[in-house]
């Protein structure tokens, strides 16, 4: 192996730009839709126009701070940040919550300004319970973490099939187009990442990118790129065709504009809100969303550097989830929090290099100043971002295995993974089941399955006793550490 290659795989080794920039780009390729799908949701629920200036610059604002809360995460401010590859962006966990606070609060400009103002006091709150982590760490063992990243990877590939098919709503919903595209993405990534070596391998991702929108751009010029929706008899674009006509509206240049969101239609200032109806549910959100970037932090060691995480990098990164998501709501973006996509992504190329995932952040910056250029990213279709991710988030679910087996297989760890997947993971994959409880219960635990496995996990680590068996192999997990 060159030392270039070698520099790929060490967190802390110099490369070329001509490396670092294709290896970062491709993990901007992973995050980018998942990165503003939130905002599009929220400021529709609050009755924000789609397509308004208002919108506009908060998805602006989106992609900045995506980009530089990620290299807070990567080079660290202080005890802030985990300087590890880990990739930040506006968190979907939220959007259940948001959108419970834009109801109560009757929608419009004031209930997003009490989004925020609840999102900036939950971010400070996280950002302390993050500084006290290292004392709560005995209660992440290697089988909670590792379940909490199996349930991660699991949520996550439902996610990454429907994109496959087209995307969740999509009219030609598993057309065998859809699924052309698709395939021809993950045969391109799968044939480069085992078929070459050096650069193309590990930036297989990104090239089956690039091919996937080849092949859709060709099959505009010679397949129909309308059809009628069965249900209105309305004529809509196909999924997998690429809008060019969004990259050509989109500015060449905007400055973003922090604290914009306080504006209304009419121009009026709008203060921050703050509603103890947003800002209770948020606060418990903010720990749930510590447990998640717990395994994120604890799926990226593992995946992509074969070691469980420091006390030092899981405090870090918290901590960089809370002060970030602060940040974000001085700009109207909601809380930014590590991207699970890109854990799958680094579990699967094994590049871990701090520099090289810079260049994505960089990126990222770039896309907040230069519309257009962001413009030609999110464009991107479903089939060909969800002909990467079935890979990339099963990745994950190989690293949460990995994790859970760290320790022996005993009597209790299967218990709790099998009870915290069976009925946490379960229960929250069908939200249905908790129908007639409290709503904020449902909100809560009900969507992903991340949040209920997680907490099923942690409780029957704390109250199931340890054989000798699984004594003796956490007193050699606190020796290593």
């Amino acid at each position: 192996m060159s030392k270039e290659m070698g520099n790929i795989y060490s967190v802390e080794g110099k490369l070329p730009l001509k490396t670092a920039i294709p290896l970062g780009l491709q993990h901007v390729m992973a995050m980018f839709v998942g990165n503003l799908t939130p905002l599009l949701i929220i400021t529709g629920a609050c009755g924000i126009a789609s397509g308004s200036e208002l919108q506009i610059a908060l998805l602006q604002n989106a992609m900045l701070i995506a980009g530089v809360v990620t290299l807070v995460q990567l080079f660290t401010i202080g005890p802030v940040g985990a300087r590890l590859p880990i990739i930040m962006g506006t968190s979907s966990g939220f959007i259940g919550v948001s959108r419970s606070i834009a109801s109560v609060m009757g929608g419009g400009v004031v209930a997003y300004s009490a989004i925020m103002a609840a999102s900036f006091i939950g971010g400070i709150f996280e950002t302390i319970l993050g500084s006290f982590l290292k004392p709560l760490r005995r209660f992440f063992p290697a089988v909670v973490t590792g379940t909490v990243v199996l349930s991660i990877g699991l949520s996550l590939i439902a996610v990454g099939v429907a994109s496959f098919a087209g995307g969740s709503g999509a009219v030609d919903y598993g057309s065998l187009e859809n699924l052309f595209v698709g395939f021809v993405v993950l045969i391109v990534i799968i044939a480069l990442k085992h078929g070459t070596k050096g650069m193309l391998s590990v930036s297989s991702i990104l090239f089956g990118i690039i091919v996937g929108y080849i092949v859709v751009a060709i099959m505009a010029q010679i397949l129909p790129t309308t059809m009628l929706n069965p249900e209105t008899g309305e004529e809509v674009t196909k999924a997998w065709v690429l809008n060019w006509a969004k990259v050509r509206d989109a500015a060449w240049f905007s400055i973003p504009k922090p604290l914009y969101f306080l504006k209304d239609a009419t121009g009026e200032t709008v203060k921050f809100v703050f509603s103890p109806k947003a800002i209770a549910p948020m606060l418990i959100m903010f720990i749930v969303t510590a447990v998640e970037t717990v395994g994120d932090i604890s799926g990226i060691t593992e995946g992509g550097l074969g070691r469980e995480a420091t006390d030092k990098e899981l405090s870090g990164g918290v901590m960089c989830d809370g002060l970030g998501s602060s940040f974000a709501a001085l700009f109207g973006v909601l809380p930014n929090t590590s991207f699970s996509q890109n854990v799958g992504l680094v579990a699967m190329t094994k590049v871990v290099n701090l520099f090289a995932l810079s260049m994505g952040a960089i990126f990222l910056i770039l896309c907040g100043l230069f519309p257009k250029l962001a413009a030609l990213v999110s464009i991107m279709p479903q089939p060909v971002l969800g002909g990467a991710a079935v890979m990339m988030f099963s990745s994950i679910v190989v690293s949460g295995i990995q994790l859970v087996t760290k320790w022996p297989v005993t009597a209790r760890n299967v218990t709790i993974i099998s009870v915290a997947l069976g009925l946490g993971y379960g229960l929250g994959a069908n939200a249905d089941a908790l129908a007639k409880l409290p709503e904020f219960i449902s909100l809560i635990f009900g969507g992903s399955g991340i949040v209920p496995a997680a907490v099923v996990a942690i409780v029957l680590n704390i109250v199931l006793p340890k054989g000798d068996e699984d004594k003796k192999a956490e007193a050699e997990t606190e020796v290593k550490a």
